[in-house]
């Protein structure tokens, strides 16, 4: 499997150009809803060219439990979901989703964290793509099975207590809403709060209005303001593992490597005699 590195993101022209040329590159449809229709309905309205339609909760995470709503998928299922969506050890792929790339952001730091080098996220996502004009297909491709062989731990990950000793040590940034992070309010897990000495960081200050990435100087600036830089040693979380993935792809934007806490704050409180925080 190759390592070689790429630029983890892709804007649609140069998207355009790559799918309609002699040898396009894996597309992977990652529009995904927490609430509301799935995804899957968005794309079979339309999608990219020869786009497949990956699901987040049953191909990027496995079962949700003490582990996390989201946790890591097991190597192997992964591996059989990416060969199923036709992806090759030797071809890069591309993802997206809707517009402000929280779901491809996970599909990315996944197929990079089990060993695919060539991961390029779709900037703005589809809604990017369909405003500059670019051709949408309603056809469904049968890919050829793919080679991809997942092989775990090429991104760094944290555990519970991981998390824990970087908050204390390092810079450890909760990628969720401001009220979230200080215990206001929680939609969805059963503790409200964030982990002792975490910072606060939501991942929407990361894009702009149309969805896409803030320039890489504006989001060195920014995690700079929170001693997140590439001399200290950095992490991310957030509710799930979702929104936190795409911390460390705006992270990695900013030139500053960070690890993610997979199981996040669903994990963190799954015990309850870890310590919560509140407030600022």
């Amino acid at each position: 499997m190759t390592n070689e590195q790429v630029h983890p993101l892709i804007d649609a022209s140069e998207l355009a150009e790559l799918v309609l040329g002699p040898e396009p590159p894996t597309v992977l449809d990652v529009r995904w809803a927490l609430t509301g229709p799935p995804g899957v309905e968005a794309y079979r309205e339309g999608h990219v060219p020869g786009a497949v339609f990956v699901d987040l909760d049953r191909d990027l995470a496995g079962p949700p439990g003490p582990e996390g709503r989201h946790p890591l998928p097991d190597a192997a299922r992964f591996e059989a979901a990416m060969r199923a969506a036709g992806v090759r050890r030797d071809r890069p792929v591309v993802v997206y989703d809707a517009a402000d790339s929280t779901a491809a952001a996970r599909a990315w730091w996944t197929l990079r964290y089990f060993g695919h080098g060539r991961v390029q996220v779709l900037n703005g996502g589809f809604r990017a793509w369909a405003e500059a004009g670019r051709p949408v297909s309603t056809d469904e491709p049968r890919p050829a099975p793919g080679d991809f062989t997942a092989l775990p731990g090429s991104l760094p990950a944290l555990d519970a207590e991981g998390a824990a000793s970087l908050a204390r040590r390092g810079v450890l940034l909760d990628a969720r809403a401001t009220e979230r992070y200080r215990g206001e309010v929680e939609p969805i897990d059963p503790v409200a709060g964030h982990i002792p000495g975490a910072l606060t960081a939501p991942t929407s200050g990361n894009v702009g209005a149309d969805g896409r990435f803030l320039p890489a100087e504006a989001l060195r600036e920014r995690f700079a303001g929170l001693g997140a830089t590439d001399a200290a040693e950095v992490g991310a979380y957030c509710g799930s593992g979702v929104t936190a993935a795409h911390q460390v792809l705006a992270l990695a934007l900013a030139g500053v490597p960070a690890a993610l806490y997979v199981g996040s704050w669903s994990n963190w409180v799954a015990d309850p005699s870890r310590p919560v925080a509140t407030g600022d």
